[in-house]
């Protein structure tokens, strides 16, 4: 079990970092939306090429983000039931939820995308728009996001075993210990 825990942590590691250069995207957006907003409405300027790169800011904010946002548990849940339940229930729904759907969706999304960024790239996709960007790298997204996601599952996964096999605290334990 030490072996996995390192394991997780690595992972946990990967995707803290990801997720911590992924934030800048956010500014780099807003700093390219307010730009292109203000070319256009103030001086009548417009491209296709700042719209297609506010896409493709959100997508690569979103794709690559998803692994560390699991890490963080910000994703969307039915709290008010899951709330409810013990740490160890808790511990249950999110190891099986994981193995059961989670690795299995984000697997087979990564495998899948792959083939759509290969296709891109082999024949330099560009956007049809006048003046658009290329689209294979925003495509190699796809299956680098669902792979970090996929990633992050492992380590969830391995982080619950080890809850309930006794090798770590349960996360409403370490909350309280924080406190």
């Amino acid at each position: 079990m030490r072996v996995l825990l390192g394991l997780a942590r690595a992972i946990d590691l990967l995707n803290e970092a990801i997720g911590q250069s992924v934030k800048w995207l956010v500014l780099v957006a807003t700093l390219v939306s307010a730009t292109n907003a203000s070319l256009r409405y103030g001086f009548d300027l417009s491209s296709n090429a700042w719209l297609e790169l506010q896409w493709y800011l959100f997508a690569l904010i979103f794709l690559l983000g998803a692994g560390y946002t699991l890490k963080h548990n910000g994703h969307v849940r039915i709290d008010v039931i899951y709330g409810r339940l013990s740490p160890r229930t808790q511990a249950w729904i999110d190891l099986l939820g994981g193995v059961l759907f989670l690795l299995p969706v984000a697997g087979l999304m990564a495998w899948f995308s792959w083939g759509v960024f290969a296709e891109s790239w082999a024949i330099q996709e560009v956007s049809a728009d006048s003046g658009g960007l290329l689209r294979w790298p925003i495509k190699l997204a796809l299956p680098l996001g669902f792979a970090l996601l996929f990633l992050q599952g492992v380590a969830e996964i391995i982080k619950r075993a080890g809850m309930l096999a006794g090798h770590l605290p349960f996360a409403a334990e370490q909350a309280e210990e924080v406190v």
